[in-house]
């Protein structure tokens, strides 16, 4: 998730602080500044350590990190068409694509690559970052609302249908069809995001009073949540725990809204033996002969675990993820700060702030120790159910020099990638000298 920190006072902490994302897996923080871009480890509670920081590009306003990689795809307002792909470690570029408007968001996994125009998406092959295909006939899309889900075994992609209404178009990165259509809204979306899996899709209007989820491919309702009901407000930020057990939700207020997705089960104890058992049977009863959206809001979850800010009003965005072997929440905010909460996946209840970490400070750089300081994630909460085996990932090439499409034809299918990129060591993903590119008509459109 990746948000821009826009409508700062000129000269103030917010205007230095641009952008910031969370990589795919929870495991680092990237933000970009009018100096450049930085992106920090998140490893240790105590500690944030600043992986790599770069002076190159000034005014930076879209920096994400593919996983733990060396990959990072940079946009700047100084050229705001053109995207540049690194190698951060080796200090080179490895390509650079213009567009024909100005790009308002990059999603990327280890298949896929997009690239998000106010009405148009491209998607390129992250193998050898060949263009396979450009979605035209898209509703305009002024934020760049767009999701990729990181489970590159299907890479699907979600944006919006609709310029007025809430509906979602669900996108086969990989075999480049649609899928199907969610109504998932009235109202005009706010944001929408993949769990882990790729089977499970979140959505939130731009009231921010609901929150559904729906399953993934069928477009079936699973979930449905109440964050307020008195106030409309903006929801920044929206993501899934990595083992798809909770659903955060931060906004333009002061709480931050953890949901549990817990499994749905048709069957109740009898409960009708005691006068409340009784009560309640009753009232739930009594909902069928309410006005739907009465109804709708008595059967509507409400959140297991919030946190409180001590600030409203600014640029923010969450995750959820372990660190230390413990569930924590974390939130970077415009004010160019990191707050890090213990959340009791158990109880939930209140979290509790227990330390902050200023993101425009000098901060510990450690090129080199990233990797070696990432403990071991245990197979409960926010466990990272796509991590390959080390095995898996030593056997798969990270680049394919006549491998993806050329002139917008589909890869076909033997040629997609079965392990992630590897960009770990001196083999990894050697620099594209001949990528250059004026994305303008160049591909099959769809």
């Amino acid at each position: 998730m990746e948000v821009e920190a826009a409508d700062a006072p000129p000269g103030g902490v917010e205007s230095a602080l641009s952008c910031f994302s969370f990589n795919q897996d929870c495991t680092s923080l990237a933000i970009g500044t009018k100096a450049g871009y930085k992106l920090f480890s998140l490893s240790s509670v105590e500690q944030l350590d600043q992986v790599h920081g770069s002076n190159e590009i000034p005014d930076v306003y879209i920096v994400e990190r593919l996983f733990s990689s060396s990959l990072v795809v940079v946009v700047s307002h100084t050229k705001p068409r053109q995207m540049n792909v690194y190698h951060f470690k080796k200090g080179t570029e490895i390509c650079n694509y213009s567009y024909s408007s100005n790009i308002l968001s990059i999603r990327l996994n280890r298949q896929r690559l997009l690239v998000c125009l106010e009405e148009s998406i491209y998607i390129h092959n992250i193998k050898d970052m060949k263009l396979l295909k450009t979605l035209l006939d898209i509703p305009a899309n002024p934020t760049g609302l767009c999701a990729l889900s990181i489970n590159h075994s299907n890479s699907y992609l979600a944006y919006p249908g609709s310029l007025t209404s809430g509906e979602i178009v669900l996108y086969d990165g990989n075999s480049l069809k649609t899928v199907c259509t969610i109504a998932a809204h009235e109202g005009t979306l706010a944001a929408i995001t993949f769990n882990a899996s790729g089977s499970k899709l979140a959505s939130a209007s731009e009231k921010g009073t609901v929150i559904r989820v729906f399953s993934v491919p069928d477009g079936q309702k699973l979930y449905e949540f109440r964050r307020g009901m008195k106030r409309y407000v903006t929801i920044s930020s929206l993501v899934f725990s990595m083992d798809s057990q909770f659903l955060c939700a931060s906004s333009n207020t002061e709480t931050v809204h953890i949901f549990k997705l817990e499994q749905v089960t048709n069957s109740r104890p009898e409960e009708t033996s005691t006068w409340s058992g009784y009560m309640g049977k009753m009232f739930m009863a009594a909902t069928n002969y309410l006005p739907t959206q009465v109804s709708d809001m008595m059967h509507q979850d409400r959140a297991f675990a919030t946190a409180r800010l001590n600030f409203s009003g600014q640029r923010n965005i969450c995750t959820l993820s372990t660190i230390q072997k413990l569930p924590r929440l974390l939130v970077a905010s415009s004010n160019g700060h990191l707050y890090i909460y213990n959340l009791d996946p158990q109880d939930g209840g209140e979290c509790v702030l227990i330390k902050t970490h200023s993101l425009l400070g000098s901060g510990t750089t450690e090129e080199n120790k990233e990797n070696d300081l990432r403990p071991s994630l245990p197979q409960s909460y926010a466990a990272t159910v796509a991590r390959p085996s080390a095995s898996s990932a030593s056997t798969v090439p990270g680049y394919s020099e006549d491998g993806g499409a050329l002139r917008g034809e589909v890869i076909p299918e033997h040629e997609f990638a079965t392990g992630p990129v590897c960009l770990d060591d001196e083999n990894e993903f050697p620099p594209i000298i001949l990528c250059r590119g004026n994305q303008k008509g160049k591909t099959k459109q769809s």
